[in-house]
């Protein structure tokens, strides 16, 4: 009998670490920031929550990806995670990834009165990838993302938070902060530096 070729495994885990990232209001200049300064060679996917008006297409991974060295391109349904790639979550779905880094989409209602959500991005990295999750709180109103970073807190992973006075609202921040456990309060520009550290260690 003639043998069947292999079937590329596609139940693996993603075995990078994977890095959340979460903004609302001055998100773009702060993302744009913390994204130029990584190399492209970063050793790690990336996914970013940014809250934008699910009433019109968003340009943030198009504004994104002409500031940084990485690849940079809007998620689409079943996408899967690749190291040195940042994906957006487009308007109007919250994002969540599965163990493999097959990221999809739910339409379920808004979490902290925004859809995407922090909270739920994290709360999937916290369960999907435990101590190689890096949650990221950037400037933002509200207090998205607050639970979310204490999953992945504790699921062994790490939460860096923006500190106040780099921060245009300190609104997301200040809530991670008073959530509980936060690893590292940064400027935004210690950020990158420290992403590229802890994604070294990480395996």
């Amino acid at each position: 009998m003639i043998g069947l070729p292999a079937i590329e495994a596609l139940d693996e885990p993603f075995a990078l670490p994977v890095i959340g990232m979460a903004a609302s209001a001055g998100g773009l200049t702060a993302l744009s920031a913390v994204l130029a300064a990584l190399p492209a060679g970063l050793n790690a996917a990336i996914l970013v929550v940014q809250h934008v008006s699910p009433s019109y297409p968003s340009h943030l991974a198009r504004i994104l990806d002409g500031r940084t060295r990485l690849d940079v391109r809007e998620a689409a349904n079943q996408d899967r995670l690749r190291q040195g790639v940042v994906l957006t979550a487009p308007p109007g779905a919250h994002l969540v990834v599965d163990r493999t880094g097959l990221v999809s989409f739910t339409h379920g209602p808004v979490v902290n009165w925004v859809r995407p959500s922090a909270d739920s991005l994290f709360e999937s990295l916290a369960g999907s990838f435990g101590p190689r999750a890096i949650a990221v709180v950037l400037t933002g109103t509200g207090r998205d993302g607050a639970s979310g970073a204490q999953a992945v807190k504790r699921a062994g992973g790490i939460l860096i938070v923006q500190d106040e006075a780099t921060s245009e609202f300190f609104g997301m921040p200040g809530a991670a902060i008073h959530a509980g456990e936060v690893d590292r309060i940064l400027s935004l520009e210690a950020i990158a530096p420290a992403l590229e550290a802890l994604t070294r260690d990480l395996h």
